[in-house]
């Protein structure tokens, strides 16, 4: 996230001593991306953040892919996805590329008994159903329904859960997680144009800082594995840090809404970017106000990219029998639009109530063994006139 961010205490110039009140000395780390020109931020430590007391095990939690070349219009009932108890257990990844994993998660279960990192990618938890914190070396995110959480890579975190009602839909990607440039000056600055701006992105907020010896599992996912490292010293014992590279919170229903007298295309609504994929959010808004604009989106061909999209409440007016939690998934190289009816009944309409995210991929998705568990049956059908 390209602008500031301080929590704690620091020093004042920074690759300099740093004492503790007891004649020690706090030790720093750079927490950075993209080898050392990307974004980074520096982080004062307790202990040495580098104590390994251990390796436990490694297991692999690669999806199974079911369909490596798919050519159908496929829907999955999200909600299907049985709960599971364990927050890493519960995430089952249903659409996958070498860019990115798209996960279904529904954990019943606070994470409390270790902490993870993922090492590989940064992570875009939606938060459909549940409310907690996201607990952070860096600091707590309070998240409800309709927040993002954007985890960057190398992260380490707990997630808390206020109750077992919890649904999530996570995005995995290789490559890093950014606002979208068209929205930012040449100094990073979100513009006026854009549709949200810093004053919606809530930043971390009190920092833990654990001064504790012991055993501290650390679950690393790497390459599709799982390591289990044991740490001598608590992970969240950070003092202070600053700079631009951290967790962060966006809330959907903060998402402002760009209209037009006919229909807009959907990079509009376009919230987060990679150079792999985009993610959209669609939230209520007025629709178009030609006098003879037509609401519902028109046909058009996915040439380039897969576009997935999941529903997560409301009104969708371009689909027919469409559930909360649903995904949809439109391969590049055939056409799709809005179900038969669905065009007819959105003239005259003034507003929709739709809220929903979509992940548009440039490299075709892969249809994993989980997702064919919860087909919608001959969804590739649903175009037919009666």
């Amino acid at each position: 996230m390209p602008f500031y961010h301080q929590l704690g205490k620091i020093p004042h110039k920074r690759h300099t001593t740093f004492k503790k009140e007891d004649g020690g000395y706090y030790y720093e780390q750079l927490f950075g991306t993209v080898g050392f020109d990307g974004m980074s931020s520096l982080l004062y430590h307790v202990h040495r953040p580098t104590q390994v007391k251990e390796v436990l095990r490694s297991y692999d939690v690669s999806p199974k892919i079911a369909v490596e070349k798919n050519m159908l219009s496929l829907g999955l009932k999200g909600f299907s996805v049985p709960p599971k108890a364990d927050y890493l257990e519960s995430r089952t990844p249903v659409l996958v590329n070498s860019d990115c994993e798209i996960i279904l998660a529904s954990p019943t279960k606070s994470q409390t008994d270790y902490f993870y990192k993922n090492s590989d990618c940064d992570e875009l938890i939606f938060i459909h159903q549940g409310t907690g914190r996201l607990r952070t070396l860096l600091g707590t995110l309070e998240f409800g329904y309709g927040d993002y959480l954007m985890v960057p890579r190398g992260m380490i975190y707990q997630i808390e859960f206020d109750d077992e009602k919890n649904r999530l839909f996570i995005v995995e990607s290789h490559r890093p997680i950014y606002t979208p440039k068209r929205y930012r000056n040449w100094f990073g600055q979100l513009l006026e144009h854009s549709p949200y701006c810093e004053r919606d992105i809530r930043r971390p907020q009190n920092l833990e800082t654990h001064d504790e010896k012991g055993d501290f599992i650390i679950k690393v996912k790497k390459q599709g594995m799982i390591h289990e490292y044991v740490y001598a010293t608590h992970p969240f014992d950070v003092v202070g840090w600053d700079g631009y590279n951290f967790p962060y919170a966006f809330s959907i229903h903060d998402f402002e809404p760009i209209t037009g007298r006919v229909h807009q295309p959907p990079p509009v609504h376009q919230t987060f970017e990679t150079d792999a994929f985009v993610v959209c959010s669609f939230v209520p808004r007025l629709y178009d106000y030609h006098p003879d604009s037509v609401p519902a989106p028109y046909n058009h061909s996915n040439i380039d990219s897969d576009e997935v999209l999941y529903y997560v409440d409301g009104d969708f007016m371009s689909r027919n029998n469409i559930e909360k939690g649903q995904i949809t998934l439109h391969p590049a190289g055939i056409p799709h639009g809005p179900h038969p009816g669905a065009m007819e009944r959105s003239l005259g309409k003034t507003e929709t109530q739709e809220l929903a995210v979509m992940v548009d991929t440039f490299k075709p998705l892969k249809v994993t063994e989980a997702a064919m568990k919860l087909l919608v049956k001959d969804y590739h059908k649903s175009w037919l006139e009666e």
